[in-house]
């Protein structure tokens, strides 16, 4: 029952830093950081309380949840279908509840995490079919395709071998050529550091739990630190005053709703979040070395402390 308890305090911190997390200034600073941070607490959370189910569940075994599982999986070998080991001598009704949940909340994550992986290849499979129809190639902006289109939009994407890099005849009217360059650098930052799969997993979550409202709004959350580290990326390369102009034109020219599966330079002219970019761009500031530190050890021992009390006799 120790690792139940703990597991389960661990599984309730995870979502205690998460509201905290998303109210903090410093992710803005450095996002890259608060991603890993995010990532953590969202995979330790999963593991906390499938792990508290399944400790409370195999209590009987009294060997820890890994070794519970196997003991458990070797008794249904043993007596197959009818699996014998669920018996009242051995187990309670509350304890094969728990088991049963923790398989449940197992499918039901795995189940988020594949139907969005499918749906996103197949959106962008026909979005891509779509722009050899309607889209062209222009040589004053090369390794992108043109959408005659009058809203300004740029998009892009991602693949294995055949990204793409979208851009509307709108945007191309309504910023100089610096300016289109720090654009497409942004897009192809989001292409180079694939951050389609870093935001996967929480487009998982919140298709596993649509009803569950603070999901909508850590995806958001996670979302804009992705935009952020594209902008960082872009910067580097052009100055941020060019990029933050760009972000300016294509907030208040607004633009058509973002494809579904790809990644944009303003998701949906969202006002607030262009607000944030820009002022960052305009106005630098850097994580101290001592916070990314204690970021990354902090989430380096999350998950660590996780898994090790998957292993922890009860």
């Amino acid at each position: 029952m120790v690792s139940a308890a703990l597991l389960t305090t661990i599984a309730g911190g995870c979502l205690f830093a998460a509201y905290h997390l998303r109210r903090a200034e410093w992710p803005a600073r450095g996002p890259h950081i608060a991603i890993i941070a995010w990532q953590a607490l969202g995979l330790a959370w999963g593991i906390s309380t499938i792990g508290a189910l399944l400790a409370f569940g195999l209590t009987s075994y009294g060997r820890g949840v890994a070794h519970g599982l196997l003991a458990l999986a070797r008794d249904a070998s043993v007596n197959g279908a009818q699996l014998a080991a669920f018996d009242g001598n051995r187990f309670a009704a509350t304890q094969v509840v728990a088991v049963v949940a923790a398989v449940g909340l197992t499918l039901l994550l795995f189940w988020g995490l594949v139907t969005s992986f499918v749906q996103v290849l197949r959106t962008r499979r026909r979005h891509r079919d779509l722009l050899e129809l309607v889209a062209r190639d222009d040589p004053e902006v090369p390794g992108a395709r043109v959408l005659d289109h009058p809203a300004a939009a740029a998009y892009c994407l991602p693949g294995v071998l055949n990204s793409q890099i979208v851009i509307s005849a709108g945007a191309l009217a309504v910023l100089d050529r610096h300016e289109l360059a720090a654009v497409l650098a942004h897009e192809h930052a989001h292409l180079r550091q694939r951050h389609d799969l870093v935001l996967l997993p929480f487009s998982s979550l919140k298709r596993a739990f649509p009803r569950v409202g603070f999901m909508e709004k850590y995806y958001n959350t996670v979302a804009l630190l992705i935009e952020m580290c594209a902008d960082d990326r872009a910067r580097r390369e052009h100055s941020p005053r060019e990029l933050a102009t760009a972000l300016v034109r294509f907030g208040t020219a607004g633009g058509p709703a973002v494809p579904a599966g790809a990644m944009a330079v303003v998701p949906n002219s969202q006002q607030p979040e262009v607000v944030t970019r820009v002022s960052r761009l305009l106005n630098p500031a850097e994580l101290s070395r001592s916070a990314t530190a204690a970021v990354l050890l902090g989430s380096v021992a999350l998950m660590t402390t996780t898994l090790a009390l998957w292993h922890l006799p009860m």
